[in-house]
C-alpha cells in the first residue's frame, strides 16, 4: 500500500515530527512512503528519513524569499507577498504558520495525490486533508497532543472530524472524550502510543550524577521549574548536574535564570541534540516539568528505554500514563516545585531504590516497542483500503448527522475535559468488580460514573458529605464539620483516626464507585484513587487529607461532577506548640483554630445537625446573610397578541421597525430564560425569590405555584407610571424595583444571561450590602447623541451627562453585558434626582435617543458615586450567536466551564439563517444545561420540592 503523511515542518526538532518519522522509517520496509512537509525550514532535518522515506517539501523557507520547490516563473516579490498574507484555509487560531503561499501549495499536493492514505498530524493540517484529497483517498488523523486540552488549534476537530475515516489517539481518556463529544458521528477511533524505536540503545548504570530535561524552550515545558527546583538539589547535592536539551525562543532566558540562582557549575543549558539516545544512557534521572498539554512524551518513553527512573509532574495527561509513582519514578502535583526537588533527592539519596526504579523503567518500556505497534497501524490502514468504498458512504452519514446537529460552524457540544489520572497498583481489578456489583455505570472522564439528569453541583456536593458523614457516623469515628463558603463541605478527624478511616472507606466503598484525592499541605492533591484502593495507593500514607467523590454525569455526557463538589476530610496537626490545630488549607477562621476556641457545638445542613466548633456558628463579617432576588424580562416575540399589539403602536407613532430598535432580534424566543433559570438552580442556589417581568404573557413550562417564582405583569410593575403597552426594554428596566416583595438587594437577568459555574452571591455583593458593577473595556464615544447611534450608545451618552452635570464627573465606559447587581434605594433614589428622565424614558413605547439606561449604567455609576456600589470583576463571556465565526467560543465555554456568566445576544448584527442559529443555540444550552430546574413544570427536581 501506498501511505503518504502530511507535516508542517518535517525537518524541525519536536515530538510529533519524531513520532511520524519513526512511523514512516518502519513502514517503508514493506510499504511505499511518502512524507509531505508544508515548509522546509532548515537545509537539513533535525530528524534523519530512512533513505526509502521520499520526502516532498512544498514551500521552501530557506532562501532569500519564500517559495514553492516546484518549478515556477513567478518572481520573489510574488511570493513573499503570498507568504506575508494569512492564509484562507487555516485561521491563525487553527495554524499560526499558515499563509496563503501555503494555502495554495497544499491544495495543489493534496488535490492531485495518488496515495490510498493519508495521514494529518495537526487539526488544521487534518482540515485540509478531509476536504482537498480525492475522495478515494482514505484519511486517517493522529492527534499528537490531548484532544481536549487544545484551544484555537482544536476548532477543525469540531467541524471536520467526521469525515475521516479513523481517528487515532495517545490515550483512553482522549478516546473516551470523542466518543463523548462526537457520539454516533465519531469516526473509527482507535488507541495506538508512540513507539520506541528499534535498535541498540545503550542502558545507563544509573550512576551519573546528571538529571536530564530534553524539551523546547517554550513555555509550556516550565524549564524554569525545573531549574528552580534543582537550585534546592544543588544546595544539598553539589555534585550533582542539571543537562538541559533542547531549542527555543526562551533558550536564552533559562541561561539567564541558571546564572542568576548561581547555578552556572550545576545547570548546563545545552541547546538542541540529535544524539539524545546516548544523552539518556549518561543520565541517572529524567525530568519532565511540563504543564499540560503533553500527550504521551516520547523523552519519558526514551528514557525508560535506557533504564532511567523519572520525576514528573502529574498533569492531566502524559506522565502518569507512562509512569507508575513509586515503582519507576514519581509523579508530583503539578506546580509544585518544592515537590519536584523533593523527589530528585529521593533518588539521589538512594543508590538501591534508583537501581530499582531504573529496572522498572526498563521493563515498562517493553510496552511501546515499535514492532507490535506498527503492525497495528499496518493492520488499521489495510482495514480502512479493505472498506474504502463502504467508509465513502459512512462519512457522508456521520457528517450529515453531525450538521444537523451543530450546525457545522465550529461549535460541538463537547464533553468536559478528562480529569486526573487515576492510580494505584490494583485499580483496574476493583473497577471490573464495581462495574460487576453496580448497576447502570458508565466510563466517563476516565473514571467510573453514575448517570444522572436530576442534580445540582450543590446537590452532587451535599450527597458526597452525606456519604461520608453516615461512614463515620456508622464506624463510630468523631468528626466536626468545618463551615466554608464554597459548594464543597469540609469534615475535621483528628489525626489518630486517619488509619480508621481509611479501613471504613476501604471497608463501605469496597464495591462502589467512590473515588479520593489525596491532598498535601494546602490541599494540594498528590494523587487520584479508588477509595477502596487508598491503602494501595503510595501517596495515601503521606496524605493529610482526603477528597471524597462519586464521579456524575448526565445522560448527554456533557455534564460531569467530580472533585470539585467532594467532601474533604481533613486530618488536622497540632501547631509546634500545641496551642493551635493547623488546618489542611485556611478556613474562615484562619490557617489554624486555637485549641481553646474548639467548643462543640452544632450546624444545621439541610436540615439535620451535624457537630461543630462554637466559632463556625458565629455570624462572619464575610458571611452573606441577606436576601438577593433574581428578576428577568421576558417577552415571547412569536406571540401573535404581542405582534399585533406592537404593529398598532408602529402605526399610531408613524414609524417604520428600525433593525435596532423593533428587529425581531431582540425578541425572538428560543427558551433562553428556561435555561437561564436552570442557571440558576444549578449555580446560585442561595437566591431567594425570582421574578419574571412580562408583557400579559407567561411561558408554558413556567410552574408558576412555584414558592419562589412570580410572573410580574407590566401593568402591575408600572402601576400607572409611563406608557403601556411598550416595548422599549429601557422603559421596562427603569421600573423593575416597584416590584412588590423585591428584595433590596437583587440581580437583573437579561434571559440571554446565563450562570456558567458555581458562583457566591459575594461576586455580586459585598458582605456589607454593596453592588458591584463590572466597567466594560468598551468605551463610550466622546460624542454628542447621533442619529445614527445604536440605541445602546445613546442612552450610556444621555447618562453621561445626568453624571457629569450631578456630580462633575464624566463616565467613560459603560459595563459588561452581565448580570446586573442592583439596590432598590439606589433606584428610588434615581427617581427622584433623575425624574424628568427616568418618566420620559417610561413613557417611551419604543427605544429612542432621548433614554437613559438605568439598569446597565445609570444606576451603577450614581451608586457608585454615592458610596453604594463599588467595581467588581467578573469572568464573562459574549457570543453574538448570528455570527458563526463565534461559534467555536461556545465549544471553548462549553468544555472549559470557567466562567461565572455568559451572554448568548441575538443580534440584528448577525449573518446566519435564524432556524440554524435557533438549532445551534439550543443544542449548546441543552448540552450546558441538561438539569430541568425546579422551576420546570414535570421535571424531576420540581416534583421533588
Amino acid at each position: 500500500m501506498k501511505i503518504t503523511f502530511l507535516l508542517l515542518t518535517a525537518d524541525a526538532m519536536g515530538g510529533t515530527e519524531r513520532a511520524i518519522l519513526t512511523q514512516a522509517d518502519h513502514l517503508a520496509r514493506r510499504h511505499t512512503v511518502e512524507v509531505i512537509s508544508v515548509y522546509r525550514t532548515s537545509d537539513e532535518g533535525f530528524f534523519q528519513a530512512d533513505e526509502r522515506v521520499r520526502m516532498r517539501y512544498l514551500v521552501d523557507l530557506t532562501g532569500p524569499a519564500p517559495r514553492p520547490t516546484r518549478p515556477t516563473s513567478v518572481d520573489d516579490e510574488a511570493y513573499a507577498a503570498l507568504y506575508r498574507s494569512p492564509s484562507r484555509l487555516m485561521p491563525a487560531r487553527w495554524e499560526k504558520q499558515g499563509s496563503r503561499l501555503a494555502d495554495l501549495e497544499i491544495d495543489r499536493a493534496l488535490r492531485s495525490l495518488d496515495t490510498d492514505v493519508l495521514v494529518s498530524s495537526s487539526p488544521a493540517l487534518m482540515a485540509m486533508a478531509t476536504t482537498l484529497a480525492p475522495p478515494s483517498v482514505v484519511t486517517v488523523h493522529q492527534e499528537h497532543r490531548p484532544s481536549q486540552l487544545r484551544g484555537g488549534t482544536g476548532e477543525p476537530l469540531f467541524q471536520f472530524a467526521p469525515r475521516l475515516d479513523a481517528l487515532v489517539v495517545l490515550t483512553d481518556r482522549t478516546r473516551d472524550w470523542f466518543v463523548d463529544t462526537f457520539a454516533s458521528s465519531c469516526p473509527r477511533i482507535e488507541v495506538i502510543q508512540n513507539s520506541i524505536p528499534d535498535g541498540f540503545r545503550p542502558r545507563s548504570t544509573l550512576r551519573n550524577p546528571v538529571v536530564s530535561v530534553a524539551g523546547r524552550m517554550v513555555p509550556e515545558k516550565r524549564i524554569d521549574h525545573a531549574i528552580r527546583a534543582f537550585r534546592t538539589v544543588a544546595d544539598t547535592y553539589p555534585e550533582w548536574t542539571l543537562r538541559i536539551f533542547g531549542d527555543g525562543p526562551l533558550l536564552g532566558e533559562m541561561r539567564g535564570l541558571a546564572a542568576d540562582l548561581g547555578l552556572s557549575d550545576n545547570v548546563q543549558v545545552l541547546g538542541p541534540t540529535s544524539r539524545m539516545v546516548e544523552e539518556w544512557s549518561k543520565t541517572s534521572i529524567a525530568l519532565l516539568s511540563s504543564r499540560d498539554g503533553e500527550a504521551l512524551p516520547l523523552v519519558l518513553l526514551e528514557a525508560f528505554a535506557a533504564g532511567v527512573p523519572a520525576v514528573a509532574y502529574d498533569i492531566q495527561t502524559g506522565p502518569a500514563e507512562i509512569i507508575t509513582h513509586g515503582a519507576n519514578g514519581f509523579l508530583v502535583s503539578s506546580g509544585d516545585i518544592d515537590g519536584l526537588a523533593d523527589a530528585m533527592m529521593r533518588l539521589i539519596a538512594d543508590d538501591r531504590l534508583r537501581q530499582d526504579f531504573g529496572a522498572s523503567a526498563l521493563r515498562a518500556a517493553e510496552d511501546y516497542r515499535i514492532d507490535p505497534i506498527m503492525h497495528r497501524w499496518e493492520q488499521l490502514y489495510a482495514d480502512l483500503i479493505a472498506g474504502r468504498a463502504e467508509g465513502e458512504q459512512a462519512r457522508a452519514d456521520r457528517l450529515a448527522a453531525w450538521i444537523g446537529r451543530t450546525g457545522g460552524a465550529g461549535f460541538a457540544p463537547a464533553a468536559p475535559r478528562p480529569a486526573q489520572v487515576t492510580s494505584g497498583l490494583d485499580v483496574a481489578a476493583v473497577e471490573e468488580r464495581i462495574q460487576e456489583t453496580v448497576a447502570g455505570l458508565v466510563r466517563s472522564g476516565g473514571r467510573l460514573s453514575v448517570v444522572r439528569d436530576d442534580l445540582t453541583p450543590a446537590d452532587a456536593a451535599h450527597e458526597n458529605f452525606t456519604a461520608v458523614t453516615d461512614l463515620l457516623w456508622r464506624h463510630g469515628i468523631s468528626y466536626w464539620v468545618a463551615r466554608d463558603h464554597g459548594v464543597r463541605h469540609r469534615v475535621v478527624v483528628a489525626p489518630e483516626h486517619r488509619d480508621a478511616v481509611f479501613a471504613a472507606l476501604a471497608e463501605e466503598f469496597s464495591a462502589a464507585p467512590f473515588y479520593a484525592e489525596t491532598l498535601t499541605t494546602g490541599a494540594k492533591v498528590t494523587a487520584v484513587t479508588l477509595a477502596a484502593c487508598l491503602t494501595s495507593e503510595s501517596r495515601a500514607a503521606e496524605a493529610i487529607g482526603l477528597r471524597l467523590f462519586q464521579p456524575v454525569v448526565s445522560s448527554s455526557r456533557t455534564l460531569r461532577y467530580g472533585p470539585a463538589l467532594g467532601c474533604d476530610v481533613e486530618f488536622w496537626t497540632p501547631s509546634q506548640d500545641g496551642s493551635a490545630l493547623v488546618a489542611t488549607r485556611p478556613t474562615l477562621l484562619g490557617p489554624s483554630v486555637p485549641v481553646a476556641a474548639m467548643t462543640p457545638a452544632t450546624l444545621t445542613v439541610r436540615g439535620r445537625e451535624h457537630p461543630t466548633i462554637e466559632p463556625f456558628t458565629h455570624r462572619l463579617v464575610s458571611d452573606v446573610d441577606f436576601p438577593v432576588d433574581v428578576v428577568y424580562t421576558w417577552v415571547d416575540g412569536d406571540d401573535p397578541q404581542w405582534r399585533a399589539a406592537k404593529d398598532r403602536v408602529l402605526a399610531e407613532l408613524g414609524r417604520e421597525p428600525l433593525a435596532a430598535a423593533d428587529g425581531s432580534a431582540r425578541f425572538r424566543d428560543r427558551d433562553e430564560l428556561r435555561y437561564s433559570l436552570r442557571s440558576i438552580d444549578m449555580y446560585a442556589p442561595w437566591v431567594r425569590n425570582i421574578y419574571v417581568v412580562t408583557a400579559g404573557q407567561t411561558p408554558t413550562w413556567l410552574d408558576t405555584d412555584h414558592p419562589r417564582v412570580s410572573v410580574v405583569d407590566h401593568r402591575e410593575l408600572f402601576g400607572g407610571r409611563g406608557t403601556l403597552p411598550t416595548f422599549n426594554s429601557h422603559a421596562i428596566e427603569s421600573q423593575l424595583h416597584h416590584i412588590d416583595g423585591l428584595a433590596e438587594q437583587f440581580i437583573y437577568f437579561n434571559d440571554d444571561f446565563f450562570l456558567g459555574r458555581p458562583i457566591r452571591p459575594t461576586l455580586f455583593f459585598d458582605p456589607t450590602g454593596l453592588a458591584k458593577f463590572f466597567l466594560s473595556p468598551t468605551p463610550i464615544p466622546m460624542l454628542d447623541v447621533a442619529a445614527e447611534d445604536d440605541f445602546n450608545f445613546s442612552a450610556a451618552k444621555n447618562n453621561r451627562q445626568l453624571i457629569r452635570n450631578a456630580f462633575g464627573r464624566t463616565l467613560t465606559h459603560g459595563l459588561l453585558h452581565a448580570p446586573y447587581a442592583m439596590t432598590r434605594s439606589v433606584a428610588n433614589d434615581l427617581d427622584r434626582q433623575f425624574a424628568d428622565d427616568v418618566k420620559l424614558t417610561a413613557a417611551s413605547q419604543l427605544r429612542s435617543h432621548s433614554d437613559v439606561s438605568v439598569a446597565s449604567s445609570l444606576h451603577h455609576y450614581v451608586g457608585y458615586l454615592t458610596g453604594r456600589s463599588v467595581p467588581g470583576s467578573i469572568r464573562m463571556s459574549y457570543v453574538n450567536t448570528g455570527e458563526p465565526l463565534e461559534h467555536p467560543q461556545l465549544t471553548q465555554i462549553m468544555t472549559t466551564r470557567s466562567y461565572d456568566s455568559f451572554c448568548l445576544n441575538d443580534t440584528h448584527h448577525g449573518h446566519l439563517d435564524a432556524a440554524e442559529q435557533g438549532r445551534i443555540v439550543m443544542t449548546f444550552l441543552e448540552s450546558y444545561f441538561p438539569v430541568a430546574s425546579q422551576f420546570e413544570r414535570g421535571s424531576i427536581r420540581n416534583r421533588a420540592r
